[in-house]
């Protein structure tokens, strides 16, 4: 019996040891194969045309974050103000830089921390700007045998990977990693 108690210890202390390597960098790699191309796909749906597109956001992309105010708005985009402006851009920059950097692993933590507010203000834009607060299986419910609510079971699981960044950092297999050793 003090046999496999002694296994079980060293197991545990390999484990303790890897930590630090394996899970900051599966949670960047994860995170990245399961989002990556997701962000980028909507905000390639929010740039306006042209070259300068990415600084004139296409009317879908005000719809997207700001759907009241657009229905309001007649889904004239003149009627709305600077600010929708800035959040709109912001939030399209934000769905390109912050994934890529997270991939990358450089300035994970801040970019980790975006993220995690990028997702918060996404989750409740869909829930109360878009109606789905008034359909469950949107919204979802913790502890209720259906793992596949959008906003409280997947948005959950994004998060939990986007705070192993922020508290691990992005692990030995990054930019953020090479910076810090470089001489």
């Amino acid at each position: 019996m003090s046999q496999l108690i002694t296994t079980y210890r060293g197991l545990l202390a390999r484990l303790d040891r890897t930590a630090p390597v394996v899970l900051p960098t599966l949670a960047r790699l994860v995170f990245s194969a399961v989002t990556l191309v997701y962000f980028w796909r909507s905000a390639v749906s929010k740039l306006g045309e042209g070259f300068w597109g990415f600084l004139s956001p296409s009317s879908g992309g005000y719809v997207q974050i700001f759907p009241k105010a657009m229905e309001a708005a007649s889904y004239n985009t003149g009627e709305l103000g600077v600010f929708h402006w800035a959040v709109v851009v912001a939030g399209t920059w934000a769905e390109f830089i912050l994934p890529a950097l997270i991939l990358l692993g450089l300035l994970t933590r801040p970019a980790a921390l975006g993220m995690i507010g990028f997702i918060t203000v996404q989750s409740l834009t869909d829930l109360y700007g878009h109606g789905g607060i008034e359909h469950a299986a949107t919204l979802g419910a913790w502890f209720d045998r259906l793992p596949d609510g959008v906003i409280m079971d997947q948005r959950a699981f994004w998060v939990l990977a986007l705070l192993v960044l922020v508290f691990k950092g992005a692990g030995p297999l990054s930019l953020d990693r090479f910076f810090r050793n470089a001489p």
